[in-house]
């Protein structure tokens, strides 16, 4: 761990000192500051629905709160309003210096440079949420990001949650740095969460960069009684409805196929370790467990199983081996035709620049791909040399794909036509510039 950490400190205070806001952001080179802090509203509103887990807001005022990775204190700003203290770590000190100045007229917040593998500049039970986005996919040792995930066991008071983003993706078999860190599989996220006495809340987008966790911290020895327990009161399925939408139904297949079981009465040790469900028979997948709603209605999401059969078909759901309500019945449906389309073209390293290439790669996210293989790329006529694919989101079937743009191209206005197979894809004009 120490070469791993050195490696990460010398290349982290390179980025900080080249361009800290595109490192962290990676959105556009030498970004504005509100252009900068605009970037975390979106990840600030996924941290204040888990939040919820803890309270209401005049309750979570009085908490302390941790983040790992925190870099040049771009989230630490926004979240340092919501509690009464908030931490931060970063093995940069470059970055650090950076939060320092960002976060001088938030007295509560302290960014502070730490080991790159631990938290032992804190003691056991001192925080009640430890957060981290977008941390552990730089990190190149597993050992690391299992020992940061231990350590924010020890820090957690005892009900306190962990909130974190890990990579996802099927391992590559390739080595790893500090930009393409090493990846965990939803496997080994759970086998964590058992051995470490945490409540498994949420894993969602498995196989994914991004794939997101939250554990609650319980007294050692926890997952060893609950499965000794018998549940008490049954819950009840009040209503079935899409995970992504109020309709009553799911397609069979693709990225909507997934369904929202709204129960009162869920018991509050529920968690997805020792959580079944099927549908129409068949085995399907637990990922998210929410927060007690204003009704006293809590939200259960479950990916429906692959082949299941379209009709009225009952979802059945177990716990501790024993039923937790009583079966509903979802309507499975057939999905729409797949519509292969690019949802976004930018420059590759600049990505809010959507027309001026400036690195010589265009990068386009397409989606509803079935066959990758068959995707063509031309600039003004001539096919493109290079391209390199990638799967993003085996759901959606999103892959991003980068276009090499020729050495030799002028500067100017180009166009660039893409076609999938025997399907065209609207042109789209680039510049290059001089």
């Amino acid at each position: 761990m120490p070469d791993d950490a050195g490696r990460m400190r010398a290349d982290w205070d390179r980025r900080a000192r080249e361009d800290a806001r595109y490192y962290v952001a990676f959105g556009r080179r030498e970004q504005e500051e509100a252009e900068f802090q605009a970037t975390a509203a979106d990840v600030v509103r996924g941290f204040d629905r888990e939040l919820r887990r803890l309270g209401r807001p005049v309750e979570i005022a009085r908490l302390r709160a941790l983040e790992i990775g925190c870099g040049p204190g771009r989230l630490m700003l926004p979240m340092s309003r919501r509690f009464a203290e908030l931490h931060g770590v970063d093995v940069s000190e470059e970055m650090i210096r950076l939060a320092s100045q960002r976060l001088r007229e938030a007295p509560n917040a302290h960014p502070a440079v730490n080991s790159g593998a631990d938290l032992g500049a804190y003691g056991g039970g001192s925080f009640d949420f430890v957060y981290s986005y977008a941390v552990f996919q730089h990190i190149p040792s597993r050992e690391v990001v299992f020992n940061y995930l231990r350590e924010a066991r020890r820090v957690l008071k005892t009900g306190g949650l962990l909130r974190c983003q890990i990579n996802g993706l099927p391992s590559s078999g390739g080595e790893y740095d500090t930009w393409h860190g090493v990846r965990i599989s939803p496997e080994e996220v759970r086998a964590f969460a058992r051995a470490e006495d945490m409540q498994l809340l949420v894993l969602e987008g498995a196989l994914t960069q991004y794939m997101w966790v939250t554990l609650r911290k319980r007294p050692a020895g926890w997952h060893a009684r609950l499965a000794e327990t018998t549940p008490s009161t049954p819950a009840t399925v009040r209503r079935i409805t899409n995970a992504f939408s109020t309709e009553p139904l799911a397609p069979c297949r693709g990225r909507f196929a997934s369904a929202a079981l709204w129960l009162e009465n869920l018991p509050a040790e529920c968690d997805l370790l020792h959580l079944e469900a099927s549908v129409g028979g068949r085995r399907a997948t637990p990922f998210y467990i929410g927060p007690p709603e204003n009704d006293g209605l809590s939200q259960l999401n479950v990916s429906l199983p692959p082949c299941v059969e379209t009709g009225l078909q009952p979802v059945a759901l177990n716990w501790l081996g024993r039923p937790l309500a009583a079966p509903v019945i979802l309507r499975v449906v057939l999905p729409g035709p797949s519509v292969p389309r690019v949802v976004a073209a930018s420059d590759a390293v600049d990505l809010l620049s959507p027309t001026l290439i400036s690195s010589g790669i265009v990068k386009v996210v397409l989606e509803e791909v079935e066959r990758v293989e068959e995707f063509s790329a031309s600039i003004d006529g001539i096919p493109a040399a290079r391209l390199e694919t990638f799967c993003v989101d085996p759901v959606p079937m999103r892959y991003e794909v980068n276009i090499y743009l020729p050495p030799t191209l002028p500067p100017g206005s180009h166009r660039l036509e893409m076609r999938l197979g025997a399907r065209r894809f609207s042109p789209i004009l680039l510049e290059t510039p001089s």
